[in-house]
């Protein structure tokens, strides 16, 4: 099961529905990705709720003045069937620098320009625009 295109496709539908947060369950991976959208501005913010088990994260989406969510498309470029590594001198600019590229490298999730700020390649999550 692939939990991470899980967790993408509940944020682009409730964008397209325009609701103001989603409610996903919580992982070190998603908490990641949610981090990185966070600073990048795609999501106004999240917050962990920890229970017995899992836990629940609620992440709230960030709209423009017209009403459009702050993205336009996230694609899933890393799957397990076929996994997807990229050196650092190969990180994608998604959208001319427009976009981000989401990564998992060996000191944790981060975007594609903070990769390449920190010398570090790895397995390329997704991109969004």
């Amino acid at each position: 099961m692939d939990t991470v295109g899980e967790f993408l496709t509940r944020i682009r539908n409730a964008g397209v529905a325009k609701h103001e947060k989603v409610d996903v369950p919580s992982s070190k991976l998603r908490e990641g990705i949610a981090g990185v959208l966070e600073k990048s501005g795609y999501i106004r913010s999240y917050k962990v709720v920890r229970d017995g088990k899992q836990g629940i994260m609620r992440l709230y989406l960030s709209y423009d003045q017209a009403g459009a969510p702050a993205f336009t498309a996230i694609e899933r470029r890393s799957k397990p069937g076929r996994r997807y590594y990229v050196p650092k001198d190969k990180i994608p600019s998604v959208r001319s620098g427009f976009g981000v590229a989401i990564l998992s490298t060996s000191k944790g999730i981060m975007s594609g320009d903070q990769a390449i700020k920190e010398n570090l390649g790895g397995e390329l999550l997704c991109t969004l625009y």
